[in-house]
């Protein structure tokens, strides 16, 4: 019995082990992923390494999403500088409504890695449609730089995007940076939109004075909370 005990301990652990060391995931269709230890991402592209120490990297045009020490960043198309493109973009809360933020210190290591091949033809987006004038004033990563150049420059601001799927595309919530009438205004109004038939949340977002990610967050939870 003692015995049984002790190899079923070393099974788990060693199942633990496995599932440590291959976290990540790349999801480049349904049911079509990869696995590895996930480097770094600019949102437009991310860099996996492989279990052969190979290092791969997946554009965001050309993939669904990725799962990185447990979060969600999925490929979302967006307007930049008036073209579109996609960008990863990280599932902060699910459910009736998404929030999903940008930006941040997701440091990537950039040495010559090859282009994963992907299939072309992957639906991208979930049928949300475009994002016309969504990211305005967002500079976001893009190309080669050497590890010198982009030390200490990987950190983007914080942008956050409230997305209700059919009721139009997601929409810009300006919480980071200093707090002013036009911003907070702004952001009551967009959660009024897609936080609606709640009379008491409705009551609470109004009598907010100033919104930070904490409590933009805690109304997203709790309406999805009750819209199960």
């Amino acid at each position: 019995m003692k015995s049984t005990k002790t190899l079923l301990i070393l099974f788990v652990l060693t199942l633990s082990s496995i599932w440590a060391n291959a976290q990540d995931v790349v999801m480049i269709s349904p049911g079509n992923f990869v696995r590895g230890t996930i480097k770094g991402t600019n949102f437009s592209s991310v860099i996996l390494k492989n279990d052969d120490e190979s290092l791969a990297q997946y554009n965001a045009k050309d993939i669904k999403e990725f799962v990185w020490n447990g979060e969600t960043y999925v490929s979302k198309p967006i307007v930049v500088k008036k073209k579109m493109e996609h960008r990863f973009f990280k599932l902060v809360e699910q459910g009736v409504v998404n929030l999903y933020a940008i930006g941040g210190n997701t440091t990537a290591e950039e040495p010559q890695v090859k282009r994963a091949k992907v299939r072309p033809n992957i639906s991208i987006g979930g049928g949300t449609g475009g994002f016309g004038g969504v990211g305005g004033g967002i500079t976001f990563g893009g190309g080669r730089r050497s590890s010198e150049e982009t030390q200490g420059k990987n950190v983007l601001p914080v942008t956050y995007f409230l997305e209700k799927p059919g009721t139009g595309p997601m929409q810009e919530l300006p919480v980071e940076g200093a707090a002013t009438a036009a911003k907070t205004q702004l952001i009551k109004t967009v959660l009024l939109q897609k936080l609606n038939n709640d009379e008491d949340l409705a009551e609470r977002i109004n009598a907010t004075e100033a919104f930070d990610a904490k409590l933009l967050r805690a109304f997203v939870a709790a309406y999805n909370s009750m819209k199960k």
